[in-house]
């Protein structure tokens, strides 16, 4: 039996009241996607009740088939589904906005200071636990996302076509979708997918969102005029960019890339951060690879999504192109967040609706179990594009030039990533400090 929203046991939250914890959890969010999702389900599902676990769940799912960071879609989702469009916009806001200000500071003190002495080493010190976090969420992604031979091929394969091949992950992306669709049509005894969830007992009225609730029809009107209203929002700004400041040319680039990056990259931040760096160091040579590692480095320093790393690629981008111009590194900082984020608000207003009819259909589950699976081959290869320079000095990969000081902190880093589950944060703010403590000693 369908149950409205008026109908529940739990009252809509005040407007106020859900602006509050938006504004908190912008703050305090650290830990990538692992830590959002914990702390929004912590909150919003056992303490408030305002949505049921199987809704958090089912709506986590969806926001894993679009493109782009999940935890800020599902950030964006909740917001929607508690207080309509004005709800989604402050909710999604609110997710970015702490962690963009903190790395531009982060960024400004980079550009100028980041090759002293002090601030080297204490990098030096933080690399080695980025890559170790970086293989603890390669064990973690896979530990789910692995469940057949043919998921450990595909992981497989994702890794020597990003890797080996130089492969853009939109067209690995494509490889696996149609992949899947032809496995489901052909063999679908390969997947091994899970069956559907069974009912629980839960007392989903309890909870103001829930599973019985009807999904609100599907307005092409109203989807026109988001949509519409989208390419306003974007076109404004990109036109305004080209137009009034200097070198145009850079700005449509910079523009394009990231809303490019926004659109075709599904599996969240470690599937867009190598896309994106193979591109601004390799192709369009605006940052230099030790740049994008110290940019890594900085993001798992602040809160909100790790994909917030765009937006100090957007500064370094602008500050080199510039001639050091802290302006134009703020303005591209600016801008590349904008043209990020943005469209994470469209496939949420204009998909979610979409989605939610189809998370029980046998297709969708098929690609994206499989996209999933490629998920943890990029992530590998992440391991491998920034494992390199860290534990190799820059020098090549040599067992002469193995690093045994960066090689043994890794080590550590993991297990307290792994044995002691320490927080994530605390394993950085740890290697921050070894990273002095190394500056004073050596």
């Amino acid at each position: 039996m369908d149950v409205t929203a008026e109908q529940c046991k739990v009252n809509k939250p005040s407007f106020k009241e859900a602006l509050r914890f938006w504004f908190i959890l912008g703050w305090i969010s650290f830990g990538g996607t692992t830590g959002h999702v914990t702390i929004m389900h912590d909150f919003l599902v056992d303490k408030k009740k305002w949505i049921s676990s199987r809704k958090f769940f089912h709506a986590l799912n969806a926001c894993m088939v679009l493109p782009g960071p999940e935890a800020h879609q599902l950030a964006i989702y909740i917001g929607w589904k508690l207080h309509g469009i004005k709800g989604g916009i402050v909710s999604g806001l609110l997710f970015v906005l702490p962690s963009m200000m903190i790395i531009l500071g982060l960024s400004i003190v980079y550009a100028l200071f980041g090759n002293t002495p002090l601030l080297v080493s204490v990098f030096n010190g933080l690399k080695p636990a980025v890559l170790a976090i970086i293989l603890f969420a390669t064990w973690k992604v896979g530990q789910k996302a692995l469940t057949s031979y043919l998921h450990y091929t595909i992981a497989i394969a994702a890794f020597a076509l990003s890797y080996f091949g130089k492969i853009s992950m939109p067209w690995i992306i494509l490889g696996v979708i149609i992949t899947a669709i032809l496995v489901n049509a052909f063999i679908p005894g390969l997947l091994h997918l899970k069956k559907q969830e069974e009912e629980t007992s839960e007392a989903e009225d309890a909870y103001y969102v829930n599973v019985n609730q009807e999904i609100p029809p599907i307005s092409k009107r109203a989807l026109l005029k988001q949509g519409a209203v989208f390419l306003l929002l974007w076109l404004i700004p990109f036109l305004g960019m080209i137009v009034f400041l200097l070198d145009g040319t850079f700005w449509k680039k910079l523009s394009l890339l990231f809303t490019q990056s926004a659109f075709l990259t599904v599996g969240g931040s470690y599937t867009v951060i190598p896309y994106v760096a193979e591109l601004v160091t390799r192709h369009l040579s605006w940052l230099s690879k030790t740049q994008m590692i110290d940019g890594f480095a900085l993001a798992e320093t602040t809160p909100g999504p790790l994909v917030i790393v765009l937006t100090y690629v957007g500064f370094m981008s602008a500050y080199n192109h510039f001639a050091g111009s802290l302006i134009m590194g703020t303005i591209g900082l600016l801008a590349a967040g904008y043209f990020t984020f943005l469209p994470n608000f469209l496939l949420i207003f204009m998909g979610a609706s979409l989605i939610e009819r189809s998370q029980k259909n046998r297709v969708i589950k098929a690609v994206l179990s499989l996209v999933t699976a490629a998920v943890v081959g990029v992530i590998v290869n992440l391991a491998f594009y920034l494992g390199g320079d860290i534990l190799f000095r820059h020098q090549g990969v040599a067992f002469a030039n193995i690093d045994w000081i960066a090689l043994g902190w890794v080590g550590m880093a993991l297990m307290m990533l792994t044995k002691f589950r320490w927080n994530m944060l605390l394993v950085v703010l740890i290697s921050l400090l070894f990273g002095l403590v190394r500056y004073f000693l050596l």
